[in-house]
């Protein structure tokens, strides 16, 4: 298949909540041009635009293959849900396909950035940051294998994104040190994980100077208003339909969800 006939094939997949058996033609992208490449043509024909981006790390096994610390995929408009303040947040996910829930720390951009590829010190990007939101990446997939054939397959799949739940901003994120920022998430009643905003490397601000520079190779400026996902603090949380999960945000902030079936909720909007 050709790269947009594997752009097309998990567009659809996607849009119509059906899971895939296997990777879209015979092999993987092999390296990080080709895999953005797909990931570019599939954004271009989405029925929607882009409301952000996700930022999270490659492993360090796969970065001989695909030589950098992170990846980018997009977080498009529709797909940004505010936090339910009353009752459960329903997530959509793909029966059979792959899902997982990350507790994050989600930056929403106060002023457009200029388009320019050689940022070097992430404080020079707190200037454009508005506030610092407590969050969830639903990192999700028509493909159950996505994740386990690497970061060429997570890329081209809309780096794995299928949304994010923006919950409340924290005041004074910069003025603290990051282990201060606590985060602790529950699956079904059961302790899954915690961490804090030092688990991502360098910190928000960081995840944040890696997307700038690498969204100017590709001649995207962030602008006023995108919302960008940093990375997991407490870890990958696979869940499937029917999981509940609470997600602890310091003392004060708990976020609360259910995973549910993609395709019903696509009949329920039809």
């Amino acid at each position: 298949m050709t790269p947009s006939q594997i752009a097309e094939a998990f567009r659809e997949a996607r849009l119509n909540a059906t899971a895939l058996g296997t990777y879209p033609g015979v092999d993987v992208p092999a390296d990080l041009q080709t895999a953005y490449s797909i990931q570019t043509t599939a954004i271009s024909a989405w029925p929607g635009p882009v409301g952000g981006w996700k930022v999270a790390a490659i492993q360090p096994q796969w970065r001989d293959r695909y030589p950098a610390e992170r990846l980018a995929g997009p977080v498009f408009a529709a797909h940004v849900w505010p936090a339910e303040r009353r009752g459960t947040q329903q997530l959509p996910v793909i029966e059979n396909g792959y899902a997982a829930i990350e507790l994050e720390f989600i930056l929403h951009i106060g002023k457009t950035l200029p388009l320019r590829g050689d940022w070097r010190d992430a404080q020079q990007l707190r200037e454009y940051v508005g506030q610092v939101h407590a969050g969830i990446e639903l990192a999700a997939s028509p493909l159950a294998g996505l994740s386990a054939l690497g970061p060429g397959a997570v890329i081209s799949d809309f780096g794995n994104n299928s949304g994010i739940v923006v919950g409340p901003a924290l005041p004074g994120f910069f003025d603290q040190p990051l282990e201060h920022w606590q985060t602790r998430v529950q699956i079904n009643g059961q302790a899954a994980g915690e961490g804090s905003a030092a688990k991502v490397p360098g910190g928000p601000l960081q995840a944040l100077l890696f997307l700038a520079n690498h969204l100017a190779d590709r001649g995207i400026a962030l602008k006023e208003g995108d919302w960008v996902s940093s990375g997991a603090t407490t870890g990958i949380h696979p869940v499937v339909i029917g999981d509940r999960y609470t997600a602890h945000f310091g003392a004060d902030i708990t976020l609360q969800g259910e995973i549910a079936s993609a395709l019903s909720l696509l009949a329920q909007a039809r």
